[in-house]
């Protein structure tokens, strides 16, 4: 049955072209962001993934930043520590040359002592962003250690309600307190073959008490080099990830795109005869 009021192919090809139409506009979405997942309508379960692997690439950022920050602080204190011991290797061998009974003792103090301020000084320069790992106060506040943010670390899901909030942890570098530890201005005066040999066990003892604390602040900084090496692995194995879930396939999308554009023309050109079977009607009525 024929009917000028309800035309049935018409709707049909209405309804086609629509379709068509709504899939066209979502691939040119998915060309124009990049996205297959641009928000949440387009698909809630991957979308939320994405956000919170989002903000844990935004959290790794700002540790990768704080390792950053510690390792040149203990770098610093590193640097410094190094250095003196190699004055106290310097002051060593004057020592040993004062146990010589032909030894120049006036000279040989002179030398010390000398020694012994570029010592203070380098303990006191020895810091970065106002944290001196070689000083009694690490941080001007009477902090002994070095705190550093090392990682964001969760186990299960992001429910902070059901008590599984994401933590943090910290890589702690305890200061060398060399300030204390090193009091070269205490050594005994080197005046005789007697005292010189007095003052050369003292050195040795500063000596073990620096190349101890050296090595211990090389070992904290290579700890957080390769830490910070591995949070930037991850970051980037995050992002990849998060890549993965919501980036659109641009070859696909491409070839999509074009499919459907012959598709809607070919909707268009059906919706278009079958608006025009209504005038066929008339042919009935023509004499």
């Amino acid at each position: 049955m024929s009917s000028i009021i309800t035309n049935n192919s018409a709707m049909v090809a209405l309804q086609t072209l629509k379709s068509i139409n709504g899939n066209l506009a979502k691939t040119q979405d998915m060309i124009s962001t990049g996205k297959d997942v641009a928000k949440a309508s387009d698909n809630s379960a991957i979308w939320a993934i994405s956000k919170v692997m989002e903000s844990d690439v935004a959290g790794f950022k700002a540790i990768s930043d704080s390792l950053s920050v510690g390792e040149a602080t203990v770098a610093v204190a590193s640097a410094g520590a190094e250095q003196i011991v190699k004055v106290l290797e310097e002051m060593k061998e004057l020592a040993v040359a004062g146990t010589s009974e032909t030894a120049d003792y006036g000279k040989i103090e002179a030398d010390l002592q000398q020694k012994e301020d570029q010592i203070v000084a380098i303990i006191a320069a020895s810091q970065f962003n106002g944290v001196n790992l070689l000083a009694t106060d690490v941080d001007g506040a009477g902090g002994t250690l070095l705190s550093v943010l090392s990682s964001l670390d969760r186990a299960g899901p992001n429910d902070i309600a059901n008590g599984n909030p994401p933590t943090v942890t910290t890589i702690d570098v305890a200061g060398a307190d060399f300030e204390a530890d090193l009091d070269v201005a205490g050594r005994t005066s080197i005046t005789t073959q007697a005292t010189a040999e007095t003052a050369l066990t003292e050195i040795e003892g500063f000596l073990q008490i620096a190349i101890a604390g050296a090595a211990d602040l090389g070992a904290s900084s290579k700890r957080i080099s390769d830490q910070n090496e591995f949070v930037g692995k991850l970051t980037d194995a995050m992002k990849s990830g998060i890549g993965a879930l919501v980036d659109a396939d641009m070859e696909e999308a491409s070839a999509r795109l074009q499919a459907l554009q012959v598709q809607q023309q070919l909707a268009t050109q059906s919706l278009s005869i079958a608006n025009q079977a209504p005038q066929n009607i008339l042919a009935l009525f023509r004499g």
